[in-house]
This record gives C-alpha cells, structure tokens and sequence, in this order.
C-alpha cells in the first residue's frame, strides 16, 4: 500500500533525510586513496548517531530466514560493485576507484535514503561519464515525478536516458516508496513504459535510485549474501534521492 504522509510525518521525514544528506557529505571528505570503506562506515554511523539518527541498513533484514543480517552502516561498492557492498579493512580505495555510498538514516520513526557514486583522486574520463550520466539520470526521471503523472513516466524517462547515452541499467533491483519502513510500496524500476503504474500524489515520498553499468547488463551476487557485482566486470554506478511528491515540482529531501 502507498502511503500519503501528513504535514506531521513529512517534517519527520525532512529530518532523518537531513541527516542522510550530512552523513554523505562527512563520507565524501573522507574520500582518497588510502582510505577503506570500513573507515568510510565508522564516519557515517557516528555522524548519524551524533545527529540523532540510527544507521537503518545496519543488521538488515532482522530475522529474515536465509538472508544474512547486512553488517555495515553503509553499503560501500567499488569499481564492479553495484550495490550493497560490504564495508571491509581489507578494502583499501586507490587512485582512479570508484566507490558508491548507499546509505539510510533513521530518525524519530523516519528514513531518509540517499547514495551517491564518488571518484577517488583522477578518473579515466570514461568512469567520469559513466557517473555524471547516472546521476543525471536521476534528474531526467524527476522532470515527470508530478502529480497526476504516472510512476512508469519516471520509470521511462530514466531509462531512455541511460540507454541513450550507450549505458544499460540494473533490471533487477529498483527504487522504493520509504517513510516508516526503508522500503514501502511503490516499486519503481528505472526502466519502462510512459503512462503506466500508479498516478502521483502530494504527500508521496519515493527513493529514486538509477543504477547504471558500463557495459552489459548481466549481474551476479557474491557469496556474501548480499554483494552485487557486473557479470562482465565493468564498471557500474549509483546516484538516488528521497523526494516528496508537492502541488507542483518535486522536493529532494536529501539535498540541502
């Protein structure tokens, strides 16, 4: 079921994406070569938790038959690594990495969900492209997340964009209504067809989140669980805000 948040619970929300938005930009200045992703994992937790919050993907799911509790505050994913990426000593960034940080802050019953795809010192201008063509993405989708449009109308638009710019998009995962829980109702692939899905309302607030590879769109999950990698080895990137749904343009909560 979707949920339409009140005036109450949408102040809520401002806050724990508040902190979200902090918390990515403490990891970002902690970014270059010599750092490892459990670093970057020990920032985000005590920037959320200094600032009221609890790390949400932290013991991810909790007791969920067959699905290992995720156990970092953030998802860390390198080069090939898509999403959910284990934060690892053993994982030391170098020049010319990519790392992607998903992360959700919990705050006062909220989530506020946002991930970005960093460059670690000089990139090839390729990777350089790859991420600013993912994180445009996310803008090209928005452009429609109006009221009255439908969600296949962002869904579409993202799509187009990455296909468009010689890019493929992840098929198998998605972005995500959130409120109370990180995932509520609706799905929203980042592919798909122009006036389908459920129509758009005030009060909505919705995870958009583009995942996009270099080359091919084949993935597979490491033995950890919860690692997603590039079949072919490529690159991949990821770029997603929370937004509210108004009266007239999209709000990103997890932008200040």
């Amino acid at each position: 079921m979707v949920t339409i948040k009140s005036k109450q619970e949408i102040e809520k929300m401002r806050e724990a994406c508040k902190v979200a938005y902090l918390t990515q930009k403490a990891v970002e200045e902690a970014i270059r070569p010599g750092v490892s992703t459990w670093e970057l994992d020990k920032i985000a937790e005590n920037t959320m938790r200094a600032n009221g919050a609890i790390p949400a993907e932290k013991g991810y799911p909790s007791g969920v038959k067959g699905v290992p509790p995720f156990p970092g505050s953030i998802c860390a994913s390198v080069n090939d690594e898509i999403i959910h990426g284990i934060p690892s000593k053993n994982t030391i960034l170098k020049e010319g990495d990519i790392v992607s940080v998903d992360l959700v802050a919990y705050k006062n019953g909220f989530n506020g969900d946002c991930a970005r795809t960093y460059t670690v010192g000089k990139v090839d201008s390729e990777t350089k492209r790859l991420v600013d063509i993912t994180k445009q993405a996310f803008f090209e989708g928005i452009k429609y997340a109006k009221k009255g449009n439908r969600i296949g109308d962002v869904c579409h638009a993202i799509g187009e964009f990455v296909k468009k710019n010689g890019f493929s998009i992840v098929k198998e995962f998605q972005g995500h209504g959130i409120g109370r829980q990180m995932h509520e109702d609706p799905g929203i692939p980042n592919y798909g067809k122009e006036g389908r899905g459920i129509r758009l309302e005030p009060g909505m607030t919705l995870a958009i989140e583009p995942m996009v590879i270099y080359g091919s769109d084949g993935i597979l999950q490491l033995e950890d669980g919860w690692t997603i990698i590039t079949e072919d080895g490529s690159n991949a990137a990821h770029y997603e805000n929370t937004i509210l749904i108004t009266e007239n343009e999209p709000e990103i909560l997890t932008i200040l």
